[in-house]
């Protein structure tokens, strides 16, 4: 949009030497971009309408240039606006594209218009090729620098894993999911066990070499949409959407076998794992987190090696009964109450 003011604020002043039919192709251009507005909004593929947008804007230019002139048109430099904003928006793959695309539409807009006058004095092509060149250039390096620290912010540096900034805004949109379809959401918080030791014993280089294998390994156990997040030294968690607690305790019991089988930095590794899970109203971060650490810290003093599942929440669907589960357990995953008794 600021780009379109600028464009129309400096037709407004050359309109004593353009003539104002040069505001017919600027009122499409702003029709352009507000039916992108709303059609973006509604589009399964935005990305789509975004493209086609900036190519109607293209041609527009390309028009205006070719009715001004063609290569002695003032309005040549502007056919790089449109390369700039594919740049500013796109992947590389279609950064290329959208380079070929500007050339080609200048190429046409000079040499296909006048090409006796182009080749008598090519400069202002030179020129506009170069302009070309080096706006794209510079967008594209600055959105893969923005790309970058974006990445950093929400990726953990040693395992790859995502990280504490990167897991509110899932949870978020999560529970809003939840709330709406009553899916079932659960947490897993997992630990490794006695960490400091291996530290101690192996060094930090193992250490470090420890948790990129344990990531790697809990990676491995999970299906597409269900991520594991590094929330800091030896502690990690796991989000299922649309796992319920029996579910969540079989993916923990999956995980602990799995990260006990594999020695990690060829080092003999445990974890241990508290499950929680809630259902529509219930899936609230806080709530489900304290759960899950409850139980996890409930594995930790009953022995360590094990999962624990949180007490079942009452099913906001259904009337609340006696008995109600608690939680259930098989050879290594415990309940939490059954836990906290053994300790005791």
């Amino acid at each position: 949009m600021v780009g379109t003011g600028a464009v129309g604020t400096a037709l407004l002043i050359s309109t004593p030497w353009l003539g104002w039919w040069t505001f017919a192709l600027l009122a499409v251009s702003v029709l352009n971009f507000v039916n992108v507005d709303r059609r973006m909004s509604t589009s399964e593929h935005p990305e789509r309408v975004s493209v086609c947008a900036i190519m109607v804007t293209q041609l527009l230019i390309a028009t205006g240039v070719v009715l001004s002139g063609g290569p002695k048109s003032a309005a040549l430099p502007w056919l790089v606006l449109p390369a700039a904003m594919v740049a500013a928006r796109f992947r590389p793959q279609v950064v290329i594209a959208g380079l070929g695309v500007t050339t080609v539409v200048i190429l046409a807009a000079t040499l296909g218009v006048d090409f006796t006058a182009t080749v008598n004095d090519p400069v202002p092509l030179f020129a506009v090729l170069a302009l070309l060149a080096g706006v794209v250039s510079i967008v594209w390096a600055l959105q893969a620098a923005e790309l970058h620290h974006r990445g950093e912010a929400i990726l953990d540096p040693l395992t790859g894993l995502l990280n504490r900034h990167a897991l509110a805004p899932r949870f978020m949109e999560l529970s809003v999911q939840a709330r709406v379809t009553r899916q079932p959401v659960c947490v897993i918080l997992c630990d490794v066990d006695n960490f400091k030791e291996i530290n101690d014993e192996h060094g930090h280089d193992c250490g470090d070499a420890a948790l990129r294998d344990v990531a790697y390994t809990l990676r491995k156990q999970l299906r597409s949409f269900e991520l594991a997040y590094r929330l800091g030294g030896e502690e990690f968690l796991v989000l299922l959407p649309g796992v319920d607690l029996d579910g969540g305790q079989e993916v923990a019991e999956r995980l602990r076998a799995a990260i006990e089988q594999a020695h990690p930095a060829g080092v003999a590794i445990t974890i241990s794992l508290g499950v929680s899970a809630g259902r529509g109203e219930q899936v609230d971060y806080d709530s489900l987190f304290k759960a899950a650490d409850t139980a996890l810290y409930a594995a930790k003093r009953s022995g360590r090696n094990r999962s624990v599942t949180a007490p079942a929440l009452p099913d906001p669907d259904l009337p609340s009964a006696d008995g109600q589960a608690m939680g259930q357990a098989a050879s290594h995953p415990v309940s939490l109450p059954r836990a906290l008794a053994e300790h005791a």
